[in-house]
């Protein structure tokens, strides 16, 4: 990749990778995990039909990857000169690997949401797009398996792009990528879910909804198995991972930790669905709150991780 792209500490200082970045992989992991979790189901359930939780994750999905992007050339230090980032390329960086991946899964998003909305763009301003949609019909679903396997990446990816910063050791471990995975898939689902009901009036119980809040779990202990991992091998480590270990149990961020990712994002939906009576866990208010206490609890995952993990270098 040509050298005179990088990223600035301008927005943020005292950190190389500063906020921008965090909701940059905010967004980057919803996006990924939402329209996964969405095709997951539709392959497993061989679905034929544009349901509301598909268009949901969708939409989702488009839109939290362009406002991923705009974060990341915000945080260029010449934004005006991003292009160059789509034209020079150096395949031993885990930035141009990933580059090369989001030149192909933004598009494939974009047009899997025309086919998610096909009924939806026949009566509105995307209605000249119908023909060519009907051209593109046959390879759908050979688009949406790129698009999965696509998406599982980018999750990934954004584990990756961080965890190459090697004076940072809670950073730098290879248990990073299958976390931010799992969270991705967890706030992903969290987020079309809301959507789904909301905009396109999914029932709260409907066969989807099931299957979602089947998987829920699972995820979210993968995910819980993750972070300990992380844990133990910082707090068993040599002494600059010891040092880093400190981050969970003293200043700031260790709030942001036990607060915002324990207490909000694993407690809140824990809470919501198990500590409170049956009618009430099956509300419409219960469902929006648990959505939320996720979505915001890998928020704070991303915020901790990047900052806590440079704060806190050998």
């Amino acid at each position: 990749m040509d050298g005179t792209i990088e990223f600035s500490m301008g927005l943020s200082e005292g950190v190389a990778w500063p906020w921008p970045i965090a909701v940059y992989l905010f967004f980057a992991g919803i996006s990924g995990g939402a329209l996964a979790v969405a095709l997951f189901i539709r392959f497993y359930k061989k679905q034929t039909i544009n349901t509301p939780f598909l268009k949901a994750a969708s939409l989702v999905s488009f839109v939290t990857i362009a406002l991923g992007m705009l974060c990341l050339v915000l945080d260029l230090t010449n934004p005006l000169f991003f292009w160059r980032i789509l034209v020079y390329y150096n395949l031993n960086s885990v930035m141009s690997v990933g580059v090369i991946a989001l030149m192909a899964y933004i598009p494939l998003v974009a047009l899997n949401l025309l086919f998610a909305l096909e009924e939806i763009a026949e009566s509105s301003m995307l209605a000249p797009l119908m023909p060519l949609i009907e051209k593109l019909r046959g390879i759908r679903r050979p688009c949406e398996m790129a698009i999965l396997a696509l998406a599982l990446a980018v999750c990934a990816y954004t584990g990756f792009l961080i965890s190459a910063l090697v004076r940072f050791p809670m950073i730098n471990t290879s248990v990073l990528p299958a976390l931010f995975v799992a969270s991705g898939l967890s706030a992903g689902a969290a987020a079309a879910k809301m959507v789904a009901v909301s905009v396109f009036k999914e029932d709260l119980h409907s066969q989807d909804m099931k299957v979602l809040h089947g998987a829920e779990w699972p995820i979210m202990f993968a995910e819980a198995l993750f972070l300990f991992m992380i844990i133990m091998s910082l707090a068993t480590g040599n002494a600059g991972a010891q040092y880093a270990f400190d981050a969970f149990i003293t200043g700031s961020w260790a709030a942001v930790f036990w607060f915002g990712v324990v207490g909000i994002g694993f407690g809140g939906p824990l809470l919501l669905n198990f500590a409170t009576g049956t009618k009430f866990s099956h509300s419409a208010k219960a469902f929006y709150l648990s959505g939320i206490c996720v979505v915001s609890g890998m928020m704070c995952l991303r915020m901790f991780i990047l900052y806590a993990g440079q704060n806190f270098a050998i």
